[in-house]
């Protein structure tokens, strides 16, 4: 719960610079859970202005090591010292779990309603008690972003700060963190906000720390030319290790050739003695030598990355379109999230869901779902359809069940194809025995992810799948749902997986939903092109009407001719296509 906090002062006008010290300085710092060593011996400075990415797999101590940092948990070895007294230091949680309701007016600073009202949060000070308790998840965490920014911190740990906000509130982070003159922290699984925004990279990995110059694709660069070059260093001492090996045993087979004529021949006794003794001697200096060589300068072989597998199956083909909407509308109260929406989903697309937070995205899954009844319209769905629904919400399993358990399952061969899912996706056999209250974020994510993979589907309903996902696994998730036969709808702040996934997308804006047939590069290149294109936007131009045209008549093919709406439509396909013909002929 954040503290309630009055301040006339500008965050942005009074952010405290101190150039080029050290504002933390951290010494052989231990962190032991039981029997498990979670740090180990981590030594590091960290700068003003710093800008940090703390990576690392699922439970390698990201969030203990925040935690240390932050206070909230004392390491058992080593100091943690701060360079500039006194230092304050904004925390977000990754699980935003924050108590909003009663928030008024005169509780909040005039910074928090201004960075409020920059992520998207109109009129926070005038909204009613009623809105409070019905915010998303993402409404959620803007709210605590903007407390925590305009308490004015000289050092931002963010846990996972994205993994609510739509595209607008990443942006809008995006561009603080740059003008932001402090220090940050991120952990992040959101390889875009990472390229984005950080500087270095802390790698978390068996306890240890190593340290990158870069952003992320510059971490995952440099990674693996590390590991390649330590590959090929162990592998040139292998073999320089056999070469030597191979001449000790040929030397050692000599001198037992030796040590036998000498027992065999009396008269050459004193000369086959000699020889086997001198065989021996080089025997035994061959193996020192080597022994010295691999001590100084022993390589060990580069641990591989983990390797996280995935497998969906897709059932039978189905008809071409399974989802079709006829004036959909969705109201709470006087509240329209969208209406008078025409639109459909075709078997085997793969369509981004896009909008504002709090503009209608989960509710319109769980229309999909049944969850949610129409206000009005049509929402017709396939009968054949299996749809498989991953939402965003892990805290909704049984606790005190153990992961099998969770799932449900009664046949041997469908709990040993469970077990061997966990396993491929980094679950340990002793993980899978522990009460789901004691997994992690990441862990819980996977129980999930098992439940789906598990059961036939072909339709895939992903509603931010990559939250609490470590970077391999995100990538590995992403390679496994390319090559899905089936339908997916997926709502991710992740802009790489959503965009290298998602080739059509729908859009809630403006109050309706309405589905557009590209990709989110391409989509957000033409929104931000100038409304009157020049000879060097043409191209975009001449893109979008098309793609408008295209989402016009699709809308047409649902409308009775005649009809006041099909009227409308028809008048609009007439001017999109006139001004189409004009950009044409100017070419």
């Amino acid at each position: 719960m954040w503290k309630k906090e009055k301040s006339n002062t500008s965050n942005r006008k009074r952010m405290r610079e101190v150039n080029g010290m050290n504002i933390l300085r951290v010494r052989n710092l231990e962190k032991n859970f039981g029997e498990r060593t979670v740090l180990r011996d981590l030594t590091f400075d960290i700068q003003s202005q710093d800008r940090i990415g703390l990576v690392g797999l699922n439970g390698a101590g990201k969030t203990t090591l925040a935690n240390i940092i932050y206070g909230k948990t004392a390491p058992d070895k080593g100091t943690v010292e701060n360079g500039k007294q006194p230092l304050r230091v904004g925390y977000l949680l990754q699980s935003v779990d924050y108590q909003v309701n009663g928030y008024v007016e005169e509780d909040v600073s005039s910074d928090f309603l201004e960075l409020a009202s920059e992520l998207g949060l109109k009129k926070v000070h005038s909204w009613e008690h009623e809105r409070f308790s019905h915010l998303s998840g993402g409404e959620k965490l803007k709210m605590t972003l903007a407390h925590i920014w305009a308490s004015n911190p000289d050092i931002l740990i963010l846990d996972e700060p994205t993994n609510h906000l739509d595209f607008q509130g990443v942006q809008w982070l995006i561009e603080q963190i740059h003008q932001y003159k402090g220090t940050v922290i991120l952990i992040s699984h959101d390889r875009y906000f990472l390229d984005q925004t950080i500087t270095k990279v802390f790698e978390l990995e068996d306890g240890k720390l190593t340290i990158y110059d870069g952003n992320y694709s510059a971490y995952r660069t440099e990674k693996k030319k590390r590991y390649e070059d330590q590959l090929h260093q162990y592998e040139t001492q292998q073999k320089h290790k056999a070469r030597i090996e191979s001449q000790v045993a040929n030397l050692q087979q000599w001198a037992g050739k030796a040590h036998r004529t000498m027992r065999e021949q009396e008269g050459m006794k004193e000369f086959h003695g000699v020889r086997a003794k001198k065989i021996d001697r080089a025997v035994k200096s061959k193996m020192k030598r080597l022994d010295m060589e691999l001590e100084k300068h022993k390589v060990e072989k580069p641990k591989e990355e983990k390797k996280v597998r995935f497998q969906f199956d897709a059932s039978g083909k189905r008809g071409k379109r399974i989802i079709e909407a006829k004036e959909l509308m969705k109201k709470f109260r006087s509240r329209t999230l969208f209406q008078d929406s025409h639109f459909y989903m075709g078997h085997g697309e793969r369509i981004g869901l896009i909008g504002a937070n709090g503009a209608g995205k989960t509710t319109f899954i769980n229309m999909l779902l049944g969850k949610e009844p129409l206000t009005g319209g049509e929402l017709w769905k396939s009968e054949s359809l299996k749809i498989a629904y991953l939402s965003q919400d892990v805290g909704d399993m049984p606790s005190t069940k153990s992961p099998i358990e969770a799932l449900g399952l009664t046949h041997e061969e469908d709990i040993f194809r469970a077990r061997t899912i966990l396993a491929n996706m980094g679950m340990k056999e002793n993980v899978l025995n522990r009460p789901i209250q004691t997994l992690s974020l990441g862990e819980r994510t996977r129980v999930k992810l098992t439940e789906i993979l598990i059961r036939e589907h072909d339709f895939l309903i992903l509603d931010e799948p990559t939250n609490h996902l470590d970077l391999p696994s995100r990538e590995q998730f992403e390679e496994t749902l390319a090559e899905f036969s089936g339908t997916m709808l997926i709502v991710s702040h992740d802009y790489y997986f959503l965009n290298r996934l998602c080739d059509k997308l729908l859009i809630i804006e403006d109050g309706m939903i309405k589905r557009v047939e590209m990709n989110l590069e391409q989509y957000k290149a033409i929104k931000n092109q100038p409304a009157v294109p020049n000879k060097q936007d043409k191209e975009e131009r001449l893109l979008l009407l098309e793609t408008e045209i295209s989402a016009v008549i699709g809308e047409l093919s649902l409308l009775t001719p005649g009809s006041d709406k099909y009227s409308e439509l028809d008048a609009k396909f007439l001017a999109l296509s006139k001004e189409k013909r004009e950009l044409s002929a100017n070419d």
